[in-house]
Protein backbone atom coordinates (compact mmCIF):
# COMPACT_ATOMS: atom_id res chain seq x y z
CA UNK A 1 0.00 0.00 0.00
CA UNK A 2 1.02 3.64 -0.32
CA UNK A 3 1.43 4.11 3.43
CA UNK A 4 4.36 1.69 3.64
CA UNK A 5 6.41 4.05 1.46
CA UNK A 6 6.50 6.51 4.38
CA UNK A 7 7.88 4.00 6.94
CA UNK A 8 11.57 4.82 6.23
CA UNK A 9 10.90 8.56 6.60
CA UNK A 10 8.99 8.00 9.83
CA UNK A 11 11.77 5.76 11.15
CA UNK A 12 14.36 8.41 10.27
CA UNK A 13 12.35 11.11 12.06
CA UNK A 14 11.96 8.95 15.17
CA UNK A 15 15.68 8.14 15.31
CA UNK A 16 16.64 11.79 14.73
CA UNK A 17 14.24 12.97 17.45
CA UNK A 18 15.59 10.35 19.87
CA UNK A 19 19.21 11.31 19.22
CA UNK A 20 18.34 15.00 19.66
CA UNK A 21 16.55 14.37 22.96
CA UNK A 22 19.38 12.18 24.28
CA UNK A 23 22.03 14.77 23.41
CA UNK A 24 20.02 17.63 24.92
CA UNK A 25 19.41 15.72 28.15
CA UNK A 26 23.11 14.79 28.36
CA UNK A 27 23.98 18.45 27.97
CA UNK A 28 21.65 19.45 30.80
CA UNK A 29 22.86 16.65 33.09
CA UNK A 30 26.59 16.93 32.47
CA UNK A 31 26.90 20.66 31.78
CA UNK A 32 27.87 23.15 34.40
CA UNK A 33 24.97 25.36 35.41
CA UNK A 34 27.13 28.37 36.24
CA UNK A 35 25.77 31.55 34.74
CA UNK A 36 28.30 34.37 34.65
CA UNK A 37 27.51 38.01 33.97
CA UNK A 38 29.18 37.74 30.58
CA UNK A 39 26.92 34.85 29.53
CA UNK A 40 23.77 36.59 30.72
CA UNK A 41 24.58 39.95 29.09
CA UNK A 42 23.05 40.85 25.71
CA UNK A 43 25.53 40.20 22.93
CA UNK A 44 25.85 42.78 20.19
CA UNK A 45 28.72 42.44 17.75
CA UNK A 46 31.29 41.53 20.39
CA UNK A 47 30.97 44.66 22.52
CA UNK A 48 28.55 46.11 25.04
CA UNK A 49 25.65 48.12 23.70
CA UNK A 50 26.33 51.79 24.33
CA UNK A 51 23.52 53.42 22.39
CA UNK A 52 19.80 53.04 21.93
CA UNK A 53 18.80 49.85 20.12
CA UNK A 54 16.30 51.74 17.94
CA UNK A 55 18.94 53.64 15.97
CA UNK A 56 18.85 53.27 12.21
CA UNK A 57 21.41 51.10 10.47
CA UNK A 58 23.83 52.61 8.03
CA UNK A 59 22.50 52.41 4.47
CA UNK A 60 25.57 50.41 3.41
CA UNK A 61 24.25 47.47 5.44
CA UNK A 62 21.11 47.38 3.30
CA UNK A 63 23.09 47.82 0.09
CA UNK A 64 25.26 44.82 0.91
CA UNK A 65 22.11 42.80 1.67
CA UNK A 66 20.63 43.79 -1.70
CA UNK A 67 23.88 42.87 -3.41
CA UNK A 68 23.81 39.44 -1.81
CA UNK A 69 20.22 38.89 -2.93
CA UNK A 70 21.04 39.97 -6.48
CA UNK A 71 23.88 37.47 -6.86
CA UNK A 72 22.15 34.72 -4.90
CA UNK A 73 19.06 34.90 -7.10
CA UNK A 74 21.15 34.98 -10.22
CA UNK A 75 22.97 31.77 -9.35
CA UNK A 76 19.80 30.05 -8.10
CA UNK A 77 18.07 30.60 -11.43
CA UNK A 78 21.01 30.12 -13.76
CA UNK A 79 21.66 26.47 -12.88
CA UNK A 80 18.18 25.10 -13.71
CA UNK A 81 18.05 27.31 -16.79
CA UNK A 82 21.35 25.95 -18.06
CA UNK A 83 20.20 22.36 -17.53
CA UNK A 84 16.87 22.86 -19.33
CA UNK A 85 18.12 25.10 -22.14
CA UNK A 86 17.58 22.39 -24.76
CA UNK A 87 13.89 22.04 -23.95
CA UNK A 88 12.92 25.67 -23.35
CA UNK A 89 14.50 26.99 -26.55
CA UNK A 90 14.38 30.60 -27.69
CA UNK A 91 11.62 31.60 -25.26
CA UNK A 92 13.78 30.49 -22.30
CA UNK A 93 16.78 32.32 -23.71
CA UNK A 94 14.86 35.59 -24.04
CA UNK A 95 13.30 35.20 -20.58
CA UNK A 96 16.72 34.63 -19.02
CA UNK A 97 18.18 37.63 -20.85
CA UNK A 98 15.38 39.81 -19.45
CA UNK A 99 16.00 38.39 -15.97
CA UNK A 100 19.73 39.03 -16.23
CA UNK A 101 19.02 42.54 -17.49
CA UNK A 102 16.98 43.28 -14.36
CA UNK A 103 19.81 41.93 -12.22
CA UNK A 104 22.36 44.05 -14.06
CA UNK A 105 20.23 47.13 -13.35
CA UNK A 106 20.30 46.20 -9.64
CA UNK A 107 24.04 45.68 -9.79
CA UNK A 108 24.57 49.08 -11.45
CA UNK A 109 22.40 50.67 -8.74
CA UNK A 110 24.62 49.10 -6.08
CA UNK A 111 27.73 50.25 -7.89
CA UNK A 112 26.48 53.85 -8.15
CA UNK A 113 25.53 53.89 -4.47
CA UNK A 114 29.07 52.86 -3.53
CA UNK A 115 28.24 49.50 -1.97
CA UNK A 116 31.27 47.94 -3.65
CA UNK A 117 33.71 50.40 -2.06
CA UNK A 118 35.04 49.06 1.22
CA UNK A 119 36.33 52.01 3.25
Amino acid sequence: MLLENYVPALLFLCIATGIGLVLMSLGFMLGRGEKSDAKLSPYECGFDAFEDSRLKFDVRYYLVAILFIVFDLEIAFLFPWAVALDTIGLFGMVAMLIFLGVLVVGFIYEWKKGALEWD
